[in-house]
């Protein structure tokens, strides 16, 4: 499972494939969404702006990402 490190939340999904990497722009989501397998805590998820906080896990096909808050303490 991939740690992905956050400093604020909620990230909505669009935010968190953006920022981890999968899609390089906003604009992808929507198509992204509609041809890969994407699970928030095990639920099938196709809205993009689905609000994340930490502690949810994300599958996207057979990979999955855990989010964590950071402190900036």
């Amino acid at each position: 499972m991939v740690e992905i490190k956050i400093h604020s939340e909620p990230i909505t999904l669009g935010q968190f494939l953006k920022f981890s990497g999968l899609i390089y722009s906003g604009g992808e989501v929507k198509i992204y969404l509609e041809e890969n397998d994407v699970f928030v805590n095990e639920i099938s998820e196709k809205r993009r702006g689905k609000k994340l906080f930490s502690g949810d896990i994300v599958q996207v096909n057979d990979q999955k990402y855990v989010l964590i808050l950071e402190n900036d303490c």
